[in-house]
């Protein structure tokens, strides 16, 4: 099989779908690897580096979806890359379809295979794919909450931690997975008092014990989250349904009665955003107010470190695409369940039922599954 990877076309992104240690290993496997000129410039890979591990570095992705039979990404393609969907190569890459009504109509016109690493899953429940990057996440957004609460800016100017005789900021984390532990983790270490909402009583007790009583824990629901949100410094949103739109926990009237100068950060914009006042960002423009409440909303925060971002995904993607390398699309599907839950589009069909129904499309059986 034919592997490629491109340059990212996404505002902000500078991680690559695979390393030169990754293409190494792939070569090493018998298969071939061409590489768009300049697609890990970014995260410190130098096409040197993927010539000298058995690459094919070409001059541009027009050649590299052309040539590819499965091309390996970090994020979905955005609309300069859709011309380039077509039946004969698979996809692999962040997909968030839910949130991405274009795409979904875009991958079903091409026939286009395409495979979400956040909906990769294991019998445990657990995401391997995500994983990496939500722990990026987690901690990006704790530093993030606490740079734009300074000045100079729109903030409201406090130092989360605070100093004695001076309390300390008040951050409400809502979600209790991954994000939310790496963000939480964060905060506690700055002193900041920190309470985490979910409604998975249990993942509460294990973070409760875990952090030795140093945050503070409460069962979800619309009046308790109002109560908390109320009068707090920073929000951190981490709500995910797999492979659905994010519910929106966060009313309007919640995020005014933060009051001015507060911060949310979203990070479930990739799926839509937990928050009715959030909208998309990027990069090159991540902040707006609203209500008085400066929204940080960029889809793809991890691109902004992208050399420690690059190592821990493509440490965990590498051994599904070497499957499928190996195996074929068709065949690492039905090898492997927890791969097969990736599944998304096949032969023209879409096979996210939660997709479907954001849409209001049909959805196909799942034919590994």
């Amino acid at each position: 099989m034919r592997i490629g990877t491109v340059r990212e076309r996404k505002d902000g992104e500078y991680r690559v779908g695979l390393t030169p240690e990754g293409a190494f290993a792939l070569r090493d496997e018998g298969h071939g690897v061409v590489v768009e000129s300049g697609a890990g410039e970014g995260s410190g890979h130098s096409d040197a580096a993927y010539r000298a591990s058995g690459a094919t570095v070409l001059p541009t992705a027009d050649e590299v979806w052309a040539t590819a039979d499965l091309l390996v990404k970090v994020k979905e393609p955005v609309e300069s890359e859709y011309a380039y969907l077509r039946p004969g190569c698979a996809l692999f890459t962040y997909l968030h379809l839910a949130a991405d009504r274009p795409l979904t109509e875009r991958l079903l016109e091409s026939g286009c295979a395409s495979m979400a690493y956040e909906l990769v899953r294991r019998p445990d429940g657990s995401l391997p794919l995500l994983a990496p990057m939500s722990q990026v996440a987690g901690r990006m957004a704790a530093e993030i909450g606490c740079q734009l609460l300074k000045h100079p800016g729109p903030g409201r100017g406090k130092l989360l931690g605070g100093v004695a005789g001076v309390p300390p900021g008040k951050v409400v984390i809502i979600g209790s997975g991954t994000v939310a532990t790496a963000a939480a983790r964060v905060l506690m270490g700055l002193d900041a008092r920190v309470t985490v909402m979910s409604r998975d009583l249990a993942r509460l007790s294990y973070l409760q014990e875990n952090f030795g009583g140093r945050i503070a824990t409460r069962v979800s629901s619309p009046l308790a989250v109002a109560e908390e949100v109320a009068g707090a410094d920073l929000a951190i949103l981490s709500v995910l349904v797999p492979g659905a739109a994010a519910p929106k926990v966060l009313t309007r009237e919640m995020v005014r009665s933060m009051g001015p100068g507060a911060v949310i950060v979203d990070v479930s914009i990739d799926q839509g955003g937990a928050a009715e006042t959030s909208r998309v960002t990027t990069h090159s423009d991540p902040i707006y107010i609203e209500e008085g409440v400066i929204h940080y909303c960029v889809s793809n925060m991890p691109g902004a470190v992208p050399q420690t971002s690059t190592q821990a995904l493509t440490s965990a993607t590498l051994p599904y695409v070497e499957a499928i390398a190996r195996l074929g699309v068709a065949g690492a599907l039905r090898a492997d369940p927890a791969l097969a839950q990736s599944l998304s589009t096949y032969e023209g069909k879409l096979v996210r039922g939660p997709v479907a129904e954001t849409f209001g499309l049909e959805a196909a059986a799942n034919p590994f599954l």
